[in-house]
């Protein structure tokens, strides 16, 4: 599991460590307890209170009355603008800071108890690379599917430990560098013979960029907020669908999908970000991006789950 929703300030590093199994998550639940996950631990096992960024993040509100707007600007400390804006998104946006997970939480539980879905989670926690398991070819079974990565390595994902699964697209930005020759007017050359006009050649250096959209799928456990399992578009060795497989990548891709979501149907499928979308903090490239809204969508998920067991 991830942060946000756990207060752990009195749970000792064992159970933190067994809070990561689904046995360790119904305990936890059912004691109606709150941890917040990723805190770093010291020697003896308790929780260091560094301080660092701490966000809030609330989920799409469709349903936007004008006094729910005024008491969360209130809260948040925006204006009603720019609070109806950030309420009315189609993902999961970022709606103030804290610079402890104690404020965050706070603020949080006053979000819920306005009948918003909303959660906390460190900067630190969002920003950190994935290291989802990538696979290169799959076979489907029943209620279940294998992935094997190009190491031979499988893993496999079924109806009991598959809860989400995203779809979306990146932008990939690629430079290619070359060396050109041109031919310039030379004035001073041309002084200097008279009149006569003088050309000289010159190399330039010139960049080329480019731009390549690249699908992918991700399947997300109950436990973990990174992936347990990547897709990628062009990585993806097609040859497993035989006679279904088509000329294009992503027709292939599509295909994997609604495989996908036919096998593991108890799973929520969820292709939001197949658009592109702004983030409410700084990125650095657009993969950041993407990893940064894979774990907002994943989070609210979770929460959404806990309020109803059936998601």
């Amino acid at each position: 599991m991830s942060c946000g929703l756990i207060n752990t300030a009195d749970v000792s590093q064992a159970a933190f460590i067994e809070a990561r199994t689904d046995q360790g998550l119904a305990s936890f639940h059912s004691a109606k307890k709150v941890i917040s996950f990723g805190r770093p631990l010291d020697r003896k096992g308790t929780l260091m209170t560094e301080h660092e960024i701490v966000h809030v993040a609330t989920a799409p509100s469709h349903t936007l009355e004008a006094n729910l707007v005024e008491k969360v600007a209130a809260i948040v400390g925006k204006d009603l603008y720019r609070t109806r804006l950030l309420l009315s998104g189609e993902i999961p946006r970022i709606i103030t800071h804290h610079d402890t997970m104690q404020m965050a939480e706070l603020t949080a539980q006053k979000l819920r108890d306005l009948g918003l879905v909303a959660f906390a989670c460190r900067d630190s926690e969002l920003r950190q690379p994935s290291r989802a398991y990538r696979a290169q070819t799959l076979r489907f079974a029943e209620r279940a599917i294998h992935f094997s990565d190009k190491g031979g390595q499988v893993r496999i994902m079924d109806s009991t430990n598959t809860s989400l699964v995203i779809k979306g697209r990146i932008q990939a930005y690629t430079e290619t560098k070359a060396v050109t020759t041109k031919r310039k007017f030379s004035l001073p050359a041309t002084v200097l013979t008279g009149g006569i006009p003088i050309w000289r050649t010159v190399k330039e250096d010139t960049t080329d960029k480019s731009i390549q959209n690249e699908c992918f799928v991700r399947l997300y456990d109950r436990i973990s907020a990174d992936a347990a399992v990547e897709v990628l578009q062009y990585d993806l060795d097609y040859s497993f669908l035989g006679v279904k497989m088509v000329l294009s990548s992503l027709g292939n891709l599509n295909i994997v999908v609604m495989r996908i979501r036919d096998t593991l149907p108890q799973a929520v499928f969820d292709d939001r970000l197949m658009k592109p979308f702004r983030l409410d903090i700084s990125s650095a490239t657009p993969k950041e991006n993407i990893e940064i809204n894979c774990k907002l969508i994943y989070l609210c998920h979770r929460v959404m789950s806990n309020l109803n067991p059936h998601l």
